[in-house]
């Protein structure tokens, strides 16, 4: 007897593995979701060559599960000095532009792990890192030949970053320097408790994930990221300066000088590596040491709140249009913005030979965000505020010192964005702004080119003296055209990516000034043909309040509402603040750019018979200038939902009783609020969200008051508060290691049990070593399961009976 009962016990639990196995969806949702992604393409600047480079789908949960170290916000291989969780390109090959003609390339490693592709200055070479099982190797392919060589003698290492050309025959990379036999082994027995400190600073820092936990851990990451700084020049590889912990190396343009930033201890257990003491310096070529330009201390120090920063140097970097200057920007109210000043930053200059007194360069009213430099006349200067969604571009006159206002905007008005400049090469092979008319006007390209009709990315003309914008190219409607690059500004030839809803993306060359017929230099094919019938169309609607809302539509093959009836809906939405309601009811996207079919998007759920609405907006509208959006955030939800569903209803294609509201990340977050505080939908699918704000108490997304600073905000926009409301079924999913700051997996867990203790209907999914976004194969393909299962269940079979609840006819 007691034997039948073990065995009973052996079958119960061999049932119960198998019911918790890997399960799949059906078919054509695997069909699209697995498809051979489309190559992506890279041009040389002379547009006489273009390299193809090809990726695999997803790895395999075998390849996941591999040893991992996470530590300093790092992850890390711990058995070939590389990061973990790379996608790779698996196939490389050439076209050349003027025959047509394809060429493969010949000693390719196989099976190909590419990574950190970069053309040579020149266009003559192209690299890459070769990643294995157990190293990196550098290889270099010769464009004329189309032949790969391995370049490095010493195995990389790329924990920290990758390599730099300095001209079409010279590279500097990251060696190892111990071989992993002398890794740190870790003591079984503990020698005693891990112990944190802290004397009166504040330290107000983000929920930062993979910190360093104990002094194990610090050996383990002084051992894996100390590197040596190689020079090889045709194969010759020469040491530069001391082993050290690379955080960044930057060559100066006139390639005699490096800018080096290297960690030193305390290591942090609060922030990321970057954020550990470090110092910045200049080198020479051999790694001699130049001058120290700062000593800085770990950002656990650094404020709390949008634009307010550490009160040291930063944005360290080399003026583009000079042989060897370099910059740096200092605060200029101890980094809190709210101190009344007339300017908040200052940036300073120090030339080669690095022994005089830095210069002032400029200083800007709102925080400094970048220069782009030109020539001595020119540069582009980009100041803003992030906490009030604000942006500047001002013209700065090197040989004057003179700045000048040009554009600006709310970076929340799309409408207004001019765009980027276009730049050409100088004599340092640097991208400085190339100016045309006698250098009184830029050429700008705008690859989004928001507007009332969608986005139609455009080309223009900008008059520096008149400040003027003159649009001389626009996409054409009805199709989704951008400039991928200016190839000649005098001509005016360009090549641009042309693709709209029916038309996979494709690369042409086209001449604005011969007009001569667009030549097309890509023949991808749609991979998706089981989706030709679906229809997709850019809704528009109005909220209650009066702001103007958008999503897309996506219906079912064959269907047709007066014949067929309403659908099953499944809302698919990511809340974004705006301090303008004028800006949050701008059109954004494109009702003509061709569909990927990715895991993330609900879209393979047209295929089963459900009306799908992606991208929905969720604006949350900041009601008066005294008041910040997350304000009345619940609120703000309820309406966004209910405009949605009415449109669909209106419509006659969406059943107001039978909708899904599903999100990933803030999404989910999103979720979970609607199901507590609404009654419009049947189910929710939240992935990988956070939802205890109180976990995330010195700010989260874009709220930068602290839990102390205003705890009813907090407490009123965490469904976790609000647990015992949430009766609507939903289905929580997290990533067993997510690294994204604020969402650990204790946030899902948590709220799962929150809600069963209250009995509702929840269901929680831990998907076995992903991350914050998801990788291996059998995950999303269990995962687009569940989700499939749980709408199948909740939403297209719930109650025939209620109002406008009938079933749809099979298509």
């Amino acid at each position: 007897m007691r034997k039948l009962f073990f065995l009973f016990l052996l079958i119960s639990s061999a049932k119960l593995l198998a019911q918790d196995g890997y399960k799949t969806p059906p078919k054509e949702i695997i069909d699209l979701v697995l498809v051979k992604p489309t190559p992506n393409v890279s041009v040389d600047d002379k547009a006489e060559w273009m390299l193809f480079t090809q990726s695999n789908s997803y790895p395999s949960i075998e390849e996941l599960a591999r040893p991992e170290l996470r530590i300093a916000g790092l992850r890390i291989n711990p058995n070939n000095f590389a990061p973990s969780r790379q996608t790779f390109i698996n196939d490389l090959w050439f076209k050349n532009l003027s025959s047509n003609k394809e060429f493969k390339i010949s000693g390719l490693p196989s099976p190909l792990m590419a990574g950190s592709i970069s053309w040579s200055p020149n266009d003559k070479k192209v690299a890459f890192t070769h990643t294995t099982s157990s190293k990196v190797d550098l290889y270099v392919i010769d464009v004329l030949t189309q032949k790969a060589t391995k370049v490095n003698k010493q195995p990389l290492n790329t924990i920290t970053g990758g390599y730099q050309w300095i001209d079409d025959n010279t590279l500097v990379y990251r060696t190892i320097v111990k071989p992993l036999t002398a890794a740190p082994p870790r003591s079984a027995v503990p020698t005693g408790p891990t112990t944190q400190e802290n004397y009166g600073k504040a330290s107000p820092r983000p929920t930062f994930q993979d910190m360093i936990k104990t002094p194990y851990d610090e050996r383990l990451f002084e051992f894996y990221c100390t590197t040596q700084l190689v020079k090889n020049s045709s194969g010759l590889e020469t040491k530069i300066g001391q082993p050290s912990i690379y955080l960044t190396f930057s060559i100066s343009p006139d390639k005699k000088f490096m800018m080096v930033r290297t960690i030193k201890k305390p290591f942090s257990y609060l922030v990321p590596a970057n954020g550990f003491p470090s110092t910045v310096a200049i080198t020479d070529m051999n790694g001699k040491l130049i001058k120290v330009l700062a000593d800085l201390p770990s950002s656990e120090t650094a404020p709390s709140g949008n634009d307010n920063v550490q009160n040291i140097a930063r944005s360290f970097d080399w003026r583009d249009d000079e042989a060897a200057t370099v910059i740096w920007c200092m605060p200029l109210d101890s980094g809190l913005i709210k101190t009344k000043v007339d300017y908040h930053d200052a940036v300073y200059a120090l030339s080669a030979p690095f022994n005089g007194q830095p210069k002032e360069l400029f200083r800007t009213e709102m925080r400094y965000r970048g220069v782009t430099w030109g020539n001595k006349n020119v540069a582009l200067l980009i100041e803003g505020l992030s906490g009030k969604q604000f942006s500047r571009i001002n013209r700065f006159n090197p040989s004057t010192g003179q700045v000048e206002k040009l554009v600006e905007r709310n970076t929340t008005d799309n409408y207004a964005n001019p765009g980027f400049a276009i730049t050409e090469k100088n004599q340092f092979g640097r991208d400085v702004i190339k100016l045309i008319d006698n250098g009184n006007k830029l050429l700008m390209n705008n690859p989004v080119g928001a507007s009332p009709k969608g986005d139609l990315p455009f080309l223009a003309t900008f008059d520096l003296t008149t400040k003027k914008l003159d649009i001389i190219w626009r996409s054409p409607e009805g199709y989704f055209e951008s400039v991928v690059r200016v190839l000649d500004p005098e001509k005016l030839e360009l090549l641009t990516r042309k693709e709209n809803e029916k038309e996979v993306p494709n690369y042409w060359i086209k001449n604005l000034k011969l007009k001569i017929a667009d030549r097309q230099i890509t023949t991808f094919t749609n991979p998706y043909p089981q989706m030709a019938g679906v229809t997709k169309q850019k809704i528009k609607y109005k909220r209650e309040d009066g702001v103007d809302l958008t999503g897309d539509l996506y219906l079912p093959k064959g269907y047709d509402p007066k014949k067929d009836g309403k659908l099953p809906v499944i809302m698919w939405a990511y809340p974004a603040e705006f301090n303008s309601a004028a800006d949050a009811a701008q059109v954004r996207g494109s009702e003509h750019k061709f569909t990927y079919v990715g895991y993330g998007s609900p879209i393979c759920y047209v295929t089963q018979g459900y009306a799908v609405l992606n991208n929905t907006e969720m604006p949350i509208v900041a009601i008066d200038k005294e008041k910040k959006p997350n304000d009345n955030f619940v609120d703000q939800l309820r309406m966004n939902a209910e405009a949605a569903i009415n449109k669909l209803d209106e419509m006659g294609v969406g059943d107001r009783n039978r909708v899904a509201v599903g999100g990933h990340s803030y999404g989910a977050f999103m979720t979970a609020n609607l199901l507590a505080h609404t009654k419009l939908f049947k189910a929710g699918i939240a992935r990988s969200g956070a939802y205890n704000r109180t976990l995330t108490p010195f700010g989260f997304q874009n709220e930068d008051r602290t839990y102390w600073q205003s705890p009813n905000i907090y407490n009123d926009m965490s469904p976790f508060m609000h647990a015992d409301k949430i009766k609507t079924p939903i289905l929580l999913v997290h990533g067993e290691l997510d690294n994204n700051t604020g969402t650990y997996p204790i946030q899902s867990e948590r709220m799962f049990n929150a809600i069963k203790g209250h009995g509702g209907t929840v269901k929680y999914v831990v998907l076995p070593y992903e991350s914050h976004g998801y990788a291996a194969k059998e995950n999303i393909l269990h995962l687009l399961y569940e989700q499939y299962a749980w709408v199948e269940k909740y939403v297209k079979n719930a109650d025939k009976n209620a109002p406008g609840g009938e079933k749809p006819k099979a298509f």
